[in-house]
């Protein structure tokens, strides 16, 4: 019986995505599928994956960002619990199971997330604090969430998908635990790419900033925060 659901979006993701699987194929954790979601790529993912085939679930669909993408995946998931791993993600062996076991232990949670690496920088997170999650985004996207409290996710939004995830669970009376480990490994130059030192952001006319505070900007309004 498949217990978790892996859903992968995947856009031009040819140099990471074999790196990724083969960990998910490495967990000690059995009882999962795989799904992955081409989101239009133009380089050759597409045929790596094919390879996989007789493993996996291949959804394609034209270019319309992650978020779509994983909304997709999860309309065909089968299992009780559900996580979208980016295809930058290197997952540590126990991951999977660990996650599980303590969605297990706690049954009120809707969600189980873990601190994590991007490239050699570790990102050390804390116990769940729901006013510290309307300030800001802590929580990453790939954490292992009950089906069925997952809402789907905001297709509009081009930035804080994962945040306005979260918050929207918030709102729901929905809640995370905390795993004190760091579970998986980011890919520098991956999906956090746009990631910048803390001590950067005093600098509003860098460009970078400025796309990050209209983006949180947008998710503070929708959530009235």
């Amino acid at each position: 019986m498949i217990e978790i659901s892996v859903v992968i979006p995947i856009y031009n993701a040819a140099k990471t995505i074999e790196k990724c699987l083969a960990s998910i194929y490495l967990q000690t954790f059995k009882k999962i599928e795989i799904i992955i979601v081409n989101d239009g790529s133009t380089d050759n993912s597409l045929e790596i994956v094919k390879k996989y085939q007789d493993k996996i679930t291949i959804i394609n669909q034209t270019n319309g960002g992650a978020a779509k993408a994983r909304n997709e995946g999860a309309k065909i998931a089968k299992a009780p619990f559900i996580i979208f791993c980016d295809a930058d993600v290197t997952m540590k062996p126990k991951m999977l199971a660990t996650m599980l076991q303590t969605l297990t232990d706690h049954p009120k949670a809707s969600y189980a997330y873990s601190s994590f690496k991007f490239g050699l920088k570790s990102f050390a997170l804390w116990p769940f604090d729901p006013e510290k999650l309307k300030k800001m985004p802590y929580i990453h996207t790939t954490s292992l969430i009950r089906r069925a409290d997952f809402p789907g996710f905001d297709k509009k939004l081009h930035k804080f998908q994962d945040w306005d995830l979260w918050l929207t669970m918030l709102a729901r009376g929905q809640s995370g635990v905390f795993i004190n480990q760091e579970l998986f490994t980011i890919a520098s130059g991956g999906t956090m790419s746009q990631w910048l030192p803390k001590f950067l952001y005093h600098l509003p006319f860098l460009p970078a900033v400025k796309k990050y505070q209209t983006a949180e900007k947008i998710i503070k309004e929708k959530h009235g925060l």
